[in-house]
């Protein structure tokens, strides 16, 4: 193998991802090693390759000939399904691996796999990665969002690699080292927990804007399009438009009024929040854009639901409430709330990092995951650059919402908020994503809350003791005893 020169990373799992990762590395200078199971993939990524400008790619049949083929310390990122795959791979690859080389996990896998990986991987003296990657198969080709967690030591080799192959914003490549163990797992997770938020308040804009104000798939395109000139400019605020100007092949009108109301999930959604939960952080938005998918599920039951409360006497009153509705108005409403429940979804997701990170010790910095969202990935937003901002002005920052910007902007929009929530309530429409962030809004404002009631009942029931407002210490009260005694 020495006399052939040796390639300076290796990938291994050649999906479209793999593939597409594999050509922005050897696109970038640097010569990298591919291989995969099924050695079809192979030759189909070497063929690309030439078809893409003569890269710099080395297709390999074996693990052994893969890891060889590869310079030391050998870096070896795999890109193959979460779980037991990624396990198989590691084993296979492992064998031929020599102390100091490092493996570097690319998918969306659960953070503690990954620390027990790290783990394994040390008592052979090999070096571990998980790596987040977001961007979908266009950003694996033209530059990904990277959140790399795990060995220092792993990223410093490649780091040069990966300042090259992620998006470039103004204030630099959108990766950074993220922390120890399964940090950049988890910050992956977080994010696509905030992209389904951000999914369910757009499609909620949407609905409401389609069904309260009688806007068409024509108009609905030219309102997206607008509102990605100003705050709201985003990878999904642009994507949406485009999905609105797509004819169907099969017949009259769009694509989109076509398309089976079902909505998929692959399970970080999920993830993101069981965490919150077992960290005691709210996080309503996220958790309402689960429980939407859960019930978009259910399309049979609803269809049954809906003829079910008909006969029982239910009336859409979409058209009540749509009626005498201004739509300029409406349209601008909607966009502030749009806005302003954004703002209380990212919040959550960051407090959620945040909670995890004092957990766990690893000293993420928020102000930087919001940078490395601000190009590459799902999420990119223009607004993630003023989060940035945010956290830089003060890396304590209790929540977003509390930052002197973004709580100006948030008392700015909240009328607007109100009445989109209030019309969309008065016309039977339900946008749960946005009721949940202006029910977390309205909480976090409020400085006294009816817990009290809560804690009375559970003293009363279970003894639980309560605190007072006017004096320190635990109470406990026979109040059954004492509400008859004053009956």
């Amino acid at each position: 193998m020495e006399s052939v020169a040796l390639s300076r990373i290796g990938l291994a799992g050649l999906a479209v991802m793999g593939q597409n990762l594999a050509l922005n590395i050897a696109e970038k200078g640097f010569p990298i090693s591919v291989y995969n199971r099924t050695t079809s993939k192979v030759d189909e990524t070497l063929d690309r390759a030439s078809d893409e400008g003569k890269l710099p790619v080395a297709g390999q049949y074996s693990p052994r000939d893969f890891v060889l083929s590869i310079q030391r310390p050998r870096s070896v990122i795999i890109l193959v399904k979460a779980g037991a795959p990624v396990d198989q791979t590691i084993s296979a690859l492992s064998e031929y691996m020599e102390p100091g080389d490092c493996i570097i996990d690319g998918g969306n896998e659960w953070y503690q796999n990954t620390e027990r990986r790290i783990v394994e991987a040390e008592k052979k003296g090999l070096l571990y990665l998980g790596m987040g990657v977001s961007g979908g198969e266009e950003g694996a080709r033209n530059g990904p969002s990277l959140m790399p967690g795990g060995s220092f030591t792993a990223y410093n080799n490649v780091k040069d690699i990966l300042e090259k192959v992620a998006a470039q914003v103004e204030d630099g490549p959108c990766v950074t080292y993220i922390g120890e163990g399964g940090s950049g797992n988890f910050v992956k997770m977080v994010h696509n927990g905030i992209e389904y938020g951000d999914m369910q308040l757009i499609s909620e804009a949407y609905d409401v804007l389609k069904n309260v104000g009688g806007l068409s798939n024509e108009e609905l395109a030219e309102i997206f399009t607008e509102w990605n000139r100003g705050e709201l400019e985003s990878f999904l605020v642009e994507i949406t438009s485009d999905i609105f100007r797509v004819k169907d092949d099969y017949g009259d009108g769009e694509l989109v009024d076509k398309i089976l109301d079902k909505t998929g999930m692959k399970g970080t959604g999920k993830w993101t929040v069981q965490q919150a939960a077992e960290l005691s952080v709210a996080a309503p938005t996220i958790a309402a854009s689960l429980d939407c998918r859960y019930l978009s599920g259910l399309k049979d039951e609803r269809e049954n639901a809906a003829k079910v409360l008909e006969e029982a006497g239910l009336k859409e009153d979409i058209g009540s409430a749509s009626r005498g509705v201004d739509k300029k108005r409406l349209i601008d409403d909607v966009r502030q709330a749009l806005y302003a429940s954004k703002i209380c979804s990212y919040a959550q997701g960051m407090n959620l990092l945040r909670a995890k990170s004092l957990e766990k010790g690893w000293d993420l910095n928020l102000g930087e995951m919001a940078r490395i969202w601000k190009g590459g990935c799902i999420i990119r937003a223009v607004f993630l650059d003023r989060i940035k901002k945010a956290y830089q002005r003060n890396s304590s920052l209790a929540s977003l919402v509390v930052d002197p910007d973004f709580a100006k902007e948030m008392v700015q929009r909240q009328a607007a908020w109100r009445r989109v929530v209030g019309l969309a309530i008065s016309a039977g429409i339900s946008t749960p994503g946005m009721c949940a962030s202006l029910a977390y809004f309205d909480t976090y404002r409020r400085a006294r809350l009816p817990a009290n009631l809560v804690q009375a009942q559970r003293d009363l029931f279970g003894a639980h003791t309560y605190e007072r407002t006017d004096r320190p210490g635990a109470y406990h009260t026979e109040w059954t005893k004492l509400a008859r005694k004053s009956h």
